[in-house]
């Protein structure tokens, strides 16, 4: 009897940091290295599409009630109620997908969403927790994107203050003091990583 040969299954690399820590640009640059074979892990969310974004490729968009199916179902990996009606979560079925295609997925995700996926799935996850080198840059990034005001910056640090008590219990802290060096030393935490034997 011929034994049938299962598909080579990835691995779940999670990015996780306060707003502003800069671990959206770090993930974004490491897609861009075709060895680590990175799959980027696309978000469900119930809040309105925006002018420039795709479905499918942004987010999944769902309605608020087709979410709240969804999490009586078990669909989700991780959810949050962020505002009242706007929920965002990981879908099971997505990183599965990946998965099964020897993808290695990478997600951009908050802290206890990170936490929660690694949890699931131990020994296949490596978690890592981007963080500035002191609070009062926070603010000048968050700033300088001037997509914000001042009231919605102090409750991004307030925040980021919260989730930085989480920082511990990551397998790696990265401390984001200088963009290009933590790009290289991101990749080469991936990169062993992936080549690890599981």
């Amino acid at each position: 009897m011929k034994h049938i040969k299962k598909p080579p299954r990835g691995k779940l690399i999670i990015f996780s940091a306060p707003s502003g820590s800069g671990k959206t640009t770090i993930v974004q640059r490491l897609m861009q290295y075709p060895e680590l074979n990175l799959a980027f892990s696309v978000s469900a969310t119930s809040r309105e599409k925006r002018q420039n974004e795709e479905h499918g490729k942004h987010y999944y968009f769902i309605s608020p009630d087709e979410f709240r199916q969804k999490i009586k179902e078990n669909a989700f990996l991780e959810w949050e109620e962020v505002y009242p009606d706007h929920y965002y979560g990981t879908l099971k079925s997505e990183v599965e997908r990946l998965l099964h295609q020897g993808k290695n997925v990478i997600f951009d995700i908050d802290v206890k969403g990170g936490m929660n996926i690694k949890k699931l799935y131990p020994g296949q996850a490596l978690s890592v927790f981007v963080q500035v080198p002191d609070p009062a840059q926070l603010r000048e990034r968050l700033r300088a994107r001037k997509t914000e005001s001042e009231e919605k910056i102090n409750l991004r640090l307030s925040k980021a203050q919260e989730e930085m008590k989480y920082a511990p219990l990551f397998d790696v802290i990265l401390i984001n003091d200088d963009l290009e060096k933590s790009v290289t030393r991101a990749y080469e935490i991936v990169k062993n990583f992936i080549d690890e034997k599981q």
